[in-house]
């Protein structure tokens, strides 16, 4: 499935930014190279979360892995352009999939595995998604019985997969002469990941190949990751924050890939020290517990070269300390699943005070880094006039263009109208602040999201919801400030005349819809009005303001 148009894979292939090899090839490339190395390592604590014990895989273990499965599911009339949803934790089935899937032509589509039924069936219908690989049971919640309910509510997917099946797989033949003569092209879709914002639906990112390859390929020079690094994941694998950053890296440089999730900081701390983790991605609370932890003068990094922290900005104490203690370069990393990111790491930004909140302005004229970004260009927009903000000190909704940027969200034309202009540019909904020196700061978000451990929940989602409830009025959700996952869901609801309620009964209400675990409010604040301005806009300043009030005034 190719989505760019023939302008863009022209113009980015004559410049050299663009080429013909895929994902497959530079796995394929490393199996060949160092077949006995290790390749992909589950996480140490998988027994209690899929029942089953961690394993190793070595290159040519996990590439019999990949042709095995592949084989089969081209058995089941899996083929080109179709789309296979996988809803699964870290562990190396989950790594193999995004290879076995590519081999048989077909294209991944990965769902955290806090969505429930209400998301997944929204991306299904949109997709007309054929299969669906999932666990039959995660964390107390039997994702198996969902799948079957989806599978039964669509008319277009045909196979529900089990983790228990694809174990299976992996253990039969591969056709290798079957899956070389699929025709795989460098242009062609890769994954189809899924991001959160203004929007209530989840907006599908369809990236390809060549996409993934000049976004990584940015991200290893400027974070400093080296051929053969042992990089680690602490995210789930299902988006950019993982795969950008570590998974795509992984298959381009080769080395070792390391799983690690759900969270669990003790174990954690163990994989860095006994698997020698050269470069991972953390988000800022968890490297700020890190340094604060009372055990931390145990703890052996020397392997460790490089980390990057992204969801927000990293505090100066935290990035001091790590090098101090550690000497570890941290990097600052701003990025979408649209295919946007911005870098600041140690090549480009020495400066640890600098690196705290100065991220280079990637494609502004004259400006080098330590990565060739010459296909990326950005400009900072004024959102109320629509001119380019270039005077220091000014502040601008960030437009970015280039090789690396989705073609458009997947089969929804109405948000590229709103989300690309006439030149090309994609508007991030994020407000940056010019810098001396080429550089750029984030400055807010201009689209009405919270971010809760690195998820972006809709703002406008969970009010929908909540406002179908017969109990209320009106509501609106906001982001509240957590030391640990950054914010989590406030809502202020006004409840309909002579009605009460509780923040359990609301929460029971949006769970019996469906709605992921994630987006559940976690504080409730009962109003008798919701401030607007006048032509009835939500005032969440307003509303933000009171919630900061109300916290200080309780701690």
């Amino acid at each position: 499935m190719i989505l760019s148009t023939q302008e863009h894979i022209t113009e980015y292939t004559d410049k050299g930014w663009w080429g013909k090899k895929t994902l497959i090839e530079y796995f394929k490339e490393h199996v060949e190279l160092q077949p006995e190395h290790t390749a992909l390592v589950d996480p140490p604590d998988r027994q209690e979360l899929t029942g089953t014990a961690p394993e190793r895989l070595t290159y040519a273990q996990l590439d019999r892995a990949v042709d095995a499965v592949a084989t089969s599911l081209a058995g089941m009339g899996i083929g080109k352009d179709d789309i296979v949803m996988v809803q699964l934790p870290n562990t190396w089935e989950l790594a193999m999939l995004y290879l076995a899937i590519c081999r048989t032509g077909a294209i991944i589509s990965p769902a955290p595995m806090q969505w429930r039924f209400r998301e997944l069936q929204y991306i299904g219908d949109l997709t007309r998604a054929k299969a669906l690989i999932t666990v039959t049971e995660f964390k107390n919640f039997a994702h198996g019985t969902m799948a079957y309910k989806l599978q039964a509510n669509s008319n277009k997917m045909e196979h529900v997969i089990t983790l228990e099946d694809i174990r299976k797989m992996t253990r039969g033949n591969g056709d290798s002469r079957l899956l070389d003569s699929i025709p795989i092209d460098a242009n062609d879709i890769f994954t189809i990941c899924w991001t959160s914002g203004t929007e209530a639906e989840s907006k599908g990112c369809p990236l390809s190949h060549n996409n993934w390859l000049y976004q990584c390929n940015v991200g290893i020079g400027t974070a400093d990751i080296r051929p053969g690094d042992v990089q680690m994941t602490a995210g789930p694998l299902v988006n950019m924050a993982s795969l950008g950053t570590t998974y795509i890296p992984w298959i381009i440089l080769g080395g070792t890939f390391v799983l690690h999730h759900p969270f669990n900081l003790p174990v954690f701390i163990r994989q860095m020290m006994e698997e020698k983790v050269n470069y991972t991605l953390l988000v800022p609370a968890v490297a700020n517990i890190m340094v604060k932890h009372p055990q931390s003068d145990q703890f052996r990094f020397e392997s460790i070269r490089s980390i990057t922290l992204g969801s927000a900005p990293p505090s100066l104490f935290t990035i001091r300390e790590f090098k101090k203690r550690w000497g570890i370069d941290i990097g600052n990393i701003w990025g979408q699943n649209e295919g946007t990111a911005i870098v600041s790491g140690a090549r480009d930004v020495p400066e640890v005070e600098k690196r705290v909140d100065h991220l280079p302005q990637f494609g502004k004229a004259g400006a080098q880094w330590a990565s060739d970004t010459s296909g990326i260009h950005t400009k900072l927009v004024d959102p109320d006039t629509g001119s380019e903000v270039t005077d220091i000190g000014g502040v601008g909704e960030l437009a970015y263009k280039g090789p690396n940027v989705i073609p458009g969200y997947f089969r929804r034309p109405d948000l590229d109208a709103k989300s690309f202009d006439e030149q090309g540019y994609f508007y991030t909904g994020d407000l940056f602040q010019i810098k001396e020196g080429n550089y750029v700061s984030f400055f807010d978000r201009k689209k009405d999201i919270i971010i809760r451990g690195g998820y972006n929940i809709s703002a406008q989602e969970v009010e929908n919801i909540l406002l179908s409830h017969s109990k209320v009025a009106e509501v609106a959700a906001v982001g509240m400030p957590d030391e640990k996952l950054g914010e989590r869901t406030c809502i202020y609801v006004v409840p309909r005349p002579g009605e009460t309620f509780d923040l359990q009964e609301l929460v029971d209400f949006m769970t019996e819809q469906g709605c992921a675990v994630y987006k559940l409010p976690e504080r409730l604040e009962i109003v008798e009005e919701i401030p607007r301005n006048p032509v009835g806009k939500i005032l969440k300043s307003i509303l933000r303001s009171d919630l900061e009030k109300k916290i200080k005034m309780s701690s």
